[in-house]
């Protein structure tokens, strides 16, 4: 059992309960799953590169991704439809909570200049949505064999209703939001 699950179970959701006077356990927002995408579009022209981003988000979250394909032709961009442009991989169950945690206690604090995540990143349905400039922050990462620095989009779905208590929720986690 995860760590994250365990104060989940025995601390937030009671404390979620209380503060927003749930009338079923059902109702308790939690984590339903975190996505991450890296959009490589310099893969037009070297499919090579494409390849890298595949094995360093394999790296980072010990699950295979899946290569995403361009939806429609952009002539200026010199990209065709169906053109290999980025991966992403959706995590959920036990990785997704090793994932978030690796997240929050390794990943965040090694980011240079860092004052906290933008609490604005809400859709207005729940979900949490935060881009990372930069892979080097994952441990997993070995800085001498990367050729080229490039983020991400990491998406956290919850099954809050409102942004106001996936906030909480997430708060409560521990997400370092900013002031």
């Amino acid at each position: 059992m995860n760590r994250l699950v365990e104060k989940y179970r025995g601390e937030f959701a009671p404390a979620l309960q209380a503060k927003f006077n749930y009338s079923s356990v059902m109702q308790i927002p939690k984590l339903a799953k975190i996505v991450l995408n890296i959009g490589a579009g310099d893969a037009v022209a070297n499919p090579k590169v494409l390849d890298d981003a595949v094995a360093e988000l394999q790296q980072i979250t010990g699950q295979k991704p899946i290569i995403t394909r361009a939806k429609k032709s952009i002539a200026n961009f010199k990209l065709r439809e169906d053109m290999p442009i980025g991966c992403k991989v959706t995590l959920r169950g036990v990785r997704m909570y090793e994932f978030f945690d690796k997240l929050i206690n390794l990943a965040l604090p090694r980011v240079r200049d860092f004052r906290g995540v933008n609490p604005r990143g809400f859709d207005g349905r729940g979900n949490y949505t935060l881009g990372i400039k930069e892979q080097l922050i994952f441990p997993e990462i070995n800085y001498d064999k990367v050729n080229k620095v490039r983020g991400m989009d990491i998406v956290i779905v919850t099954t809050a209703k409102t942004d106001q208590e996936a906030f909480e929720l997430l708060k409560l986690f521990g997400m370092p939001f900013r002031k």
